[in-house]
């Protein structure tokens, strides 16, 4: 029984570089209906966000101790931590990017009360993949002959061929402590600590219920690095059998254990993620000599494939390993590849002839060397040069003068170009030169896939929009987006990546776990929402004036979001209706999303003006007195200018259900609600009529809106990027605190202003608007 001083569980949570995952982790077992638990959270010095969200759940909720490393030390250093910081009946360790399911803790507190605290509990686990795919283990068949029994690990060889992992048991922490139980440092630990506790305890049980969710990530895990930190298995057995040499067991126990070891061994040597091509026969010089200090007096491999393999290990018969490696999988592949010969190669052959000249006049190019001044910029497919990227392009015309940009368009854009700014057709000559020898890329979408990255070259994603809707892997859960989808396609154009920008933690967050790729963050804000802090007075005036909005008329900008599950642009406002119900002293803007051709719309009836093709969504943010908008990420861009915010959101359910969400809008929570929120053409006018759009309430919403997703956006964004990304200097100005921000002045405040300059906040001034490099219209996402 648990003691009342004490929880029934101490949860040891290390964590180290997966900021993508540990709430989901910390949340998974916060939400387990047993409560009797404490979790260490030890932040392993870790370099992304992940220590601030370990104190952030601490600080509402008192079951989680937040430990921080000043000094990265490892996983098994982070272990011995939280063991440190324990006072449960039993240890649980749990890896940060790892998950509870449901159920689990009670099913473990009642399995213990029936087996009598026993000192070790096995149970059962799920691999969840990246793909989306979820496998269930072999414990259950593994652990059959242990049944409800409690047995001593020693007598029953069913334990020792349990996945050797210390997150899928439970260690009574009386009998962890009393042994001098540590972990050790490197790779395979686990298995060290496993096997010492299977030798040590004098009771074990099973408790059949799934509790873990073991995800398999795309890169990223330890056991997924390869290089000769995987040596350290060697090291590990090796402790295991001096441990083993102190304890005399029957030499059953040994036996077993050295055939653990040399399975484990060719587990990792069948795998390039771990022992690379130029280590692989090293690593198996090592085994040999292993296998042949550590084999039992008189052992014989079995007979069978699996015997042969443990014979090339023992003479370090790296051709007889490969062949037999070969002869296993031989059938398969040929299989495979038959089918793949037959299926669409004629269809394919007249479009692979087109294309021959260009990839081989591409290939010749990239022999070439890089070319240190060259930065090729894209946006949104191919479109006009537009959002972050462009915001890029003009700061390093300012900041980085020996930089020459290109932009990538396609073909039908490209008389869209501004005069004077260099361009390439996407497939052109010129375009395949340009992407073989440019140093930097910037696009806020992913290049053409066959694009090659060489040694050298820096990717810049920039993104379009803070991720309201699912993104990246997420979206596999969802038919209605993912059908079109080649994920493994869209993963390999992510791993061209050097830098992901964010604009807030929830983007950071977020953009590493959907996009499972080695790139830096850059959390600078986002280049293209400067303009909400440098804008003066006279372009708040202009920008107005522009679209034949008159002093002292309201202007409300309207600018919902694509439906995929819909076919075509389907107005979802009665827009005659709602204009002449908001009154002549109101203009309602209309822009529908981007990816809708709405050409051939009909005229638009009085008090409303058609800005879809508006060339600047900057400016006509800058124009508005307030945003009507559902789910679009213009939300999060116009919050930095605090202006009012109303979300019409008459099929959120819909919506979330289809196309998914990560956090609940309409929740009407501070952070998750930018304003008042309404579901009906009725609500919508009486917003606006009733004074609800800009009253103390909306006001409030607002500023917790602004300081959840308007972090790192201050008026310096496109100059962190330039200084980071193409000038490789780390004295970007530091990111203004929102309190000290001063946004563009409000159409109010500006008609009644007069003055062509004004300060913005931070180490820089802003220059007036006759001396600020002239900006070609832009085309901002609304994602």
């Amino acid at each position: 029984m648990a003691s009342a001083a004490r929880p029934r569980f101490s949860i040891v949570i290390p964590a180290h570089g997966v900021q993508a995952y540990i709430r989901e982790c910390l949340e998974s077992v916060l939400a387990q209906s047993f409560t009797d638990f404490e979790v260490i959270a030890v932040d392993d010095c870790s370099p992304d966000a992940g220590g601030a969200i370990i104190d952030e759940i601490a600080a509402r909720d008192p079951r989680v101790i937040a430990v921080h490393h000043e000094e990265n030390g490892g996983l098994g250093r982070a272990r011995n931590t939280g063991v440190e910081h324990a006072s449960g009946d039993y240890l649980l360790f749990l890896d940060g990017d790892d998950t509870y399911l449901p159920g689990s803790l009670r099913a473990l507190a009642e399995r213990l009360e029936e087996t009598g605290e026993v000192d070790l509990l096995m149970f059962d686990h799920v691999r969840s993949y990246w793909t989306g795919e979820v496998h269930t283990s072999t414990t259950p068949r593994i652990l059959a002959p242990v049944g409800d029994r409690v047995l001593r690990p020693v007598e029953e060889p069913a334990f020792f061929h349990h996945f050797a992992i210390v997150c899928n048991r439970a260690f009574r922490r009386d009998f962890y402590t009393g042994h001098g139980l540590t972990f050790t440092d490197g790779y395979y630990e686990d298995a060290l600590m496993v096997y010492k506790v299977l030798l040590s305890a004098r009771t074990a049980a099973y408790c059949g219920h799934r509790v873990l969710d073991y995800r398999q990530r795309r890169q990223g895990q330890q056991t997924q690095t390869p290089d000769r930190r995987q040596f350290s298995i060697f090291d590990q057995y090796q402790r295991l059998f001096d441990f083993l040499d102190e304890r005399p067991q029957p030499a059953k126990i040994r036996t077993l254990l050295f055939e653990r070891m040399v399975s484990h061994f060719l587990f990792a040597l069948a795998r390039r993620s771990r022992v690379p091509g130029p280590l692989r026969r090293p690593y198996l010089r090592r085994a040999s000599a292993q296998y042949r200090r550590l084999r039992p007096a008189g052992y014989t491999p079995p007979a069978s494939v699996l015997g042969l393999k443990f014979r090339a290990v023992g003479w370090g018969s790296y051709p007889l390993f490969q062949l037999l490696k070969y002869a296993n999988g031989t059938r398969e592949r040929l299989t495979g590849a038959a089918r793949a010969a037959v299926r669409g190669v004629l269809p394919r052959l007249k479009r692979a002839a087109g294309r021959l000249v260009y990839r081989g006049y591409y290939a010749l190019q990239r022999r070439r060397p890089l070319d240190p001044g060259l930065a090729v910029y894209g946006a949104y497919w191919g479109r006009t040069p537009a959002c972050n990227p462009l915001a890029v392009y003009e700061a390093a015309r300012r900041l980085a003068p020996h930089s020459r940009g290109v932009w990538v368009v396609r073909r039908e854009h490209a008389a869209s170009v501004p005069r004077g700014m260099d361009h390439v057709v996407q497939g052109s000559r010129r375009y395949w030169a340009a992407v073989a020898r440019a140093t930097y890329f910037v696009n806020n979408v992913n290049f053409p896939d066959a694009l090659v990255k060489r040694p050298g070259q820096r990717h810049l994603m920039t993104h379009h929009g803070t991720p309201l809707k699912r993104m990246g892997l997420d979206q596999q859960r969802y038919p209605m987006t993912a059908k079109d989808i080649d994920f493994d396609a869209l993963l390999a154009r992510c791993d061209r990546w050097t830098h992901s920008l964010s604009a807030n933690p929830h983007s950071t967050e977020y953009w590493s776990r959907v996009y499972p790729s080695d790139f830096t963050s850059l959390d600078t804000g986002y280049p293209r929402n400067d303009v909400y802090y440098r804008a003066t007075a006279a372009e708040v005036r202009e920008a107005r004036a522009a679209l034949g909005i008159a002093p002292g008329q309201r202007a409300v900008l309207y600018a919902p979001t694509t439906r995929e599950h819909q076919d075509g642009y389907v107005p979802r406002l009665d827009f005659a209706r709602v204009a002449a119900a908001l009154g002549e002293d109101t203009v309602l803007l209309v822009r529908s999303h981007y990816s809708y051709d709405t050409a051939t719309t009909p005229e638009p009836p009085a008090g409303v003006l058609d800005v879809s093709r508006h060339p600047s969504v900057e400016q006509l943010c800058l124009a508005a007195d307030a945003l009507v908008t559902d789910y679009s990420s213009i939300m999060f861009d116009y919050a930095n200018l605090d202006r009012p915010i109303v979300i019409h959101a008459d099929d959120w359910q819909t919506y979330a259900a289809v196309r998914g969400v990560t956090f609940d809008l309409l929740s009407g929570e501070p952070g998750d609600t930018p304003g008042p929120v309404t579901t009906t053409e009725d609500e919508l006018v009486d917003a606006f009529t009733s004074g609800a759009w800009e009253d103390a309430r909306s006001t409030r919403l607002r500023g917790a809106f602004r300081a959840r997703f308007c972090r790192y956006d201050d008026g310096f964004a496109a100059e962190r990027v330039v200084r980071r990304v193409l000038l490789d200097q780390r004295d970007a100005p530091a990111v203004v605190p929102l309190a000290q921000r001063t946004p563009a002045p409000s159409p109010r405040t500006a008609e009644g202003a007069g003055e062509r300059t004004r300060r913005v906040p931070g180490p820089r001034r802003a220059e007036s608007s006759s001396e600020r490099p002239k900006t070609p219209p832009t085309h901002a996402g609304l994602g």
